[in-house]
């Protein structure tokens, strides 16, 4: 039996003994995290949930990185680039001597591959996609393996966000010889470059990955971790106390007290750029009307929802952008007040003195908080005005099937929550008429406004930060006032670990990195 096989059949005999109400004590050296669900993939470039990422940031990585703790961009697989003066090629020097899981090396024609398997349609490994979020590198018009260890990114137009999405998981760098080996199974057998490497996947069970002893900055401390998907937050809760798990994610507002007066255990907390809002259907429905659509944002008593049920963990938000970007955006942006005379107000003067609204909710998924008790609370608080939300719910994987296609015939306002790595992401993403669902995008709710069109062009294209920022400052307050959301809170995420835990620290993207993590 080898010495991975050796650790999982241990864990095996902890996890019954948790389960059976007796204290657990998890294997030395070896990690296991309490996720929110199982991932849909292990392939980076086809995944889009913060779940799936906190796996795949260990086994992977990409030519730039976060430094810990910040969103201060550092050299990864590049040791350096430069940047021509027009910024239509990003030149990266790559290291040397790297090699990718399966043993095979990586350089200028691997990086290469990445990016045209995702880009060309006529890649022959394009249809091991799709590839939900390669859009945001529509901007690359080729990329050029100058010699093995150069390579060249050629732009279209200019991209500001462009090494920020290059640090993104999208970003990350597969290898080349496993994608042909595997084809479409690549995401359940993947190859990367990063400090540990993939081991096994068991549906709904675990993930494992284990130290990669060739890493080019040494070998991690820790033998092994282990992703274990438990979607009901209170047995998460349950498998922390009695030992099950090291690392508990996305800690509900109820149990942080609880654990940060517990010597045994350690909560961390940070503050990152993340949005949590209802998508309004704005093509059909009462929400075509901005009268309505700004109705709900005073309806809805948003403070009491961060007071009362999220407990002082978020902030209510108050437009696309999170203030965790605060030089994009504009602080005379404020969040709607509690006014539900105003709402009925604008109701009536829309002609919707009642309705009978569809809401899509999910039981739990990433960065999604609380979003049963959330909905339930916006449910009563619109029905105050008199619009009745129908609940709807569903697990977290089938959620984002069904929102992501869009939500014409399925409802009327559906939760969402979005962690990201630039101001351009979320609007660009979400807002933009070029990125409705059936283009590739995730407008859900087929917003559509050249005006904002416009500002997200540009602003994507401008070299200059200051002028960025106003732009971004300018697309806050016309989100704020079409209110094709309903806004509601910024979340401060957090993470409870055991004392025989050290060097975790919680990283502002909402990744997870692991790679300078202890455990006695």
């Amino acid at each position: 039996m080898s010495k991975i096989s050796a650790i999982l059949a241990a864990m095996v005999v902890m996890l019954g003994l948790a389960a059976g109400g007796a204290r657990a004590q998890t294997p030395p050296n070896v990690l296991i995290v309490g996720q929110i669900g199982e991932p849909q993939s292990l392939d980076p470039h086809r995944v889009t949930a913060a779940n799936d990422f906190r796996i795949l940031m260990n086994v992977y990585e990409g030519l730039v990185r976060y430094a810990a703790g910040s969103l201060d961009l550092e050299p990864a697989l590049a040791t350096d680039w430069e940047i021509s003066d027009d910024g239509l090629v990003y030149t990266f020097r790559l290291r040397e001597g790297v090699t990718f899981h399966d043993g095979t090396p990586f350089d200028a024609q691997a990086v290469k591959f990445n990016f045209d398997r995702m880009l060309d349609e006529n890649h022959p490994q394009h249809a091991t996609g799709p590839f939900p979020l390669a859009f945001q590198f529509d901007a690359v018009d080729r990329v050029e393996a100058v010699d093995a260890a150069t390579v060249a990114f050629h732009l279209k137009e200019p991209f500001a966000p462009f090494l920020a999405t290059l640090a993104a998981p999208i970003g990350l760098l597969v290898s080349p010889a496993a994608v042909e080996a595997a084809g479409a199974e690549f995401g359940r057998q993947p190859s990367g470059t990063g400090p540990f490497r993939f081991v096994e996947w068991i549906a709904n069970q675990r993930v494992v990955v284990a130290a990669n002893p060739d890493y080019r900055d040494g070998a991690p401390a820790l033998e092994a971790i282990v992703f274990r998907p438990i979607s009901d937050a209170n047995t998460r809760i349950a498998e922390m106390m009695a030992g099950g798990i090291d690392v508990l994610l996305e800690t509900p507002p109820d149990n942080v007290a609880v654990f940060r007066e517990d010597p045994n255990f350690t909560v961390h907390e940070t503050v990152g750029p993340h949005v949590w809002y209802l998508i309004l259907n704005t093509r059909s429905g009462p929400f075509a009307d901005k009268r309505v659509r700004q109705a709900v944002n005073y309806a809805v008593n948003k403070q009491g929802i961060v007071d009362n049920i999220l407990q002082g963990t978020a902030e209510v938000a108050a437009g696309p952008i999170p203030p965790a970007f605060d030089w994009a955006t504009d602080p005379g942006v404020a969040p709607y007040p509690y006014d539900p005379d105003r709402a009925r107000a604008l109701l009536a003067e829309a002609g919707v003195t009642q309705a009978d609204l569809t809401f899509l909710v999910t039981e739990g998924g990433s960065g999604m908080l609380d979003p049963v008790q959330m909905a339930t609370a916006i449910q009563a608080d619109l029905a105050a005005v008199g619009l009745a939300a129908r609940i709807e719910t569903y697990e977290w994987n089938s959620y984002l099937a069904r929102v992501n296609e869009g939500l014409e015939g399925k409802g009327d306002m559906a939760e969402m929550a979005w962690m990201t790595n630039d101001p351009d992401t979320l609007p660009f993403l979400t807002l933009h008429s070029n990125a409705v669902p059936q283009k590739g995008g995730f407008n859900s709710g087929y917003y559509a406004n050249p005006q904002l069109d416009a500002l997200l062009d540009q602003a994507r294209t401008a070299i200059d930060e200051e002028e960025r920022a106003d732009l971004y400052r300018e697309v806050q307050g016309l989100v704020h006032e079409e209110a094709p959301w309903l806004f509601v809170a910024n979340w401060k995420q957090n993470a409870v670990t055991t004392s025989r835990v050290s060097g975790f620290t919680l990283q502002p993207d909402f990744t997870l990195i692991l790679r300078d993590v202890v455990k006695n």
